[in-house]
């Protein structure tokens, strides 16, 4: 195990900007947002010159662990071309995964196996992993669906966001049963039962736990830092970043 960072915790500043800061808090490798309205890198840029942006992310200093892909698409056609764009900048770069957001919270299960088989077969091809996040607002709040869609969809990997199971709908449920699923880590830490993100050391998430049982499973990949912006000047979020970095380099 390692520890990255995710570009969103400079989501405010351009991704130039924001990769040379995560490089100067001497993190080596990146988890990088590709949101269509984030301040970064967008799909629709991807879609339209892959090899540009390849040599674009070539340029920084650091690698990338993961794609943290959010498409707006008005058509499931127009989503897969998108994804298999960002999958084959993936295998430009040797990044490892994408991530994508589940179906929303009531969606058909069913239904959703049937999307994300298409997907992780579009990410497959390019020699990715496709994981979907624990979310508190999508199916994946309940553990038990996570789990229920990565026993159906075959090679479907799952990208633990523990903050969400200590606050929504699902709070406070067990979640063990995901390790064995599980190919990228995002934290944070966070207080039930709605605050999301709390300074470190102050709220409910076990670092050492999650790191125990992922060890268990013999997880070798990334665990990225990933603290919000917030704009109040009773939270530090650059020092928080840094905290939390050196607090998870001591334990692995």
């Amino acid at each position: 195990m390692y520890v990255a960072c995710s570009s969103l915790c400079f989501g405010s500043s351009p991704l130039t900007e924001a990769l040379q800061t995560i490089g100067d808090m001497n993190f080596q490798k990146v988890d990088l947002a590709i949101h269509e309205q984030g301040n970064h890198l967008k799909p629709s840029e991807v879609l339209k010159n892959v090899n540009k942006v390849a040599n674009q992310l070539r340029k920084s200093n650091v690698g990338y662990v993961a794609f943290h892909a959010e498409i707006d698409a008005p058509s499931l056609e127009q989503y897969a071309e998108t994804l298999k764009a960002i999958c084959r900048l993936g295998r430009l770069l040797a990044v490892p995964l994408v991530n994508i957001p589940a179906a929303p919270l009531g969606a058909d299960v069913n239904e959703e196996v049937k999307r994300l088989t298409q997907f992780v077969k579009i990410a497959s091809a390019e020699g990715l992993i496709l994981t979907v996040e624990t979310d508190s607002t999508k199916i994946t709040a309940n553990p038990q669906t996570a789990l229920e869609l990565c026993q159906r969809v075959p090679k479907l990997a799952l990208t633990l966001d523990p903050s969400h199971y200590h606050v929504g709908p699902y709070a406070g449920k067990d979640y063990d049963a995901l390790y064995p699923y599980i190919a990228h880590v995002r934290l944070r830490d966070s207080s039930a039962p709605d605050q999301l993100q709390v300074p470190v050391g102050q709220g409910e998430i076990e670092y050492g736990k999650i790191i125990n049982l992922l060890a268990r499973q013999n997880y070798s990949r990334a665990l990225s830092v990933d603290i919000r912006e917030v704009h109040n000047e009773a939270y530090p979020h650059v020092q928080e970043v840094r905290k939390l970095k050196y607090l998870l380099e001591s334990m692995v």
